[in-house]
């Protein structure tokens, strides 16, 4: 290794390491981070945790309802995004009518299952057409929009890598848990379903970090509209200096002062 050599390995890494940093970052804003997995978990927890105890679905759903309800109002408070309560919120309530309206506490289940499924198909339909629904989720929060699907080919196979493993992993997911809604009783169904909430995320959330990190950087679009703003401002004003400074003879005719008397001569 000769001298040369050290220092753009460092770099190299160095990169590599920011690279790393920034998608752990990235990934951990557009899935809400630690917060946004408890704020996921607590509301099927409390309402399988009551309707175990009981057995009284009523309770039991108000219980959930009103959690999901305590975690939205606390990110109001906190000032904090509210977009994954908010999705909780909806989930949970969706939960509640179904649970509801049929009288069956299972039906609490239902929709977060049929949503899980849906969201699998996407993730693999999406993969399959070369637009992987991971790279239009994380393209914004990279701020690199859809510039991975013409330009940076390497960022596009890794998108499509993270999606087929989110879409396998919900698949596989879906798999242990339709079955287990036929034939096994609500508690039995929760307590399954509450266990298979982070260990699949976390997986899922883990593959796409190492096909990212090892991917290309992500195109900058912000940045290059903002270059492009700038350099288009910055033409103008000099060609309006140009301007103020030419004669005004000069101007209309091209030519300087007493060109056209020296080609008569």
């Amino acid at each position: 290794m000769t001298s040369l050599d050290k220092p753009t390995e460092d770099t190299d890494q160095t990169q590599l390491q920011d690279a790393r940093v920034v998608t752990e970052a990235a990934l951990f804003e557009a899935f809400g981070g630690v917060r946004g997995m408890v704020e996921t978990v607590v509301p099927g927890l409390l309402f399988v945790t009551v309707f175990t105890i009981n057995k009284n679905l009523h309770l039991s759903a108000i219980a959930a309802l009103a959690v999901s309800l305590v975690l939205v109002v606390v990110r109001l408070v906190m000032r904090d995004t509210v977009k994954h309560a908010f999705s909780g919120v909806f989930g949970v309530a969706f939960g509640v009518a179904f649970a509801m309206f049929t009288g069956d506490a299972k039906n609490f289940y239902l929709p977060g299952m049929l949503y899980t499924l849906g969201l699998a198909v996407a993730y693999v339909v999406t993969a399959l057409a070369g637009v992987p629904l991971i790279g239009l989720i994380l393209g914004p929060v990279f701020k690199e929009n859809l510039s991975w699907r013409t330009r940076n080919p390497g960022r596009k196979k890794a998108y499509t890598k993270a999606s087929w493993a989110w879409g396998l992993i919900l698949l596989a997911k879906c798999a242990i848990l339709f079955p287990l809604y036929w034939w096994a009783d609500t508690t039995q169904l929760g307590w399954v379903l509450i266990a298979l909430k982070i260990p699949p995320f976390l997986l899922a959330v883990w593959l796409t970090w190492v096909f990212l990190a090892k991917a290309p950087a992500p195109i900058d679009v912000f940045a290059e509209m903002e270059a492009q703003e700038e350099a288009q401002k910055a033409e103008k004003e000099r060609k309006a200096a140009l301007a103020a400074e030419t004669p005004a003879g000069a101007e209309t005719t091209g030519e300087p002062h007493g060109g056209r008397h020296r080609r008569e001569a």
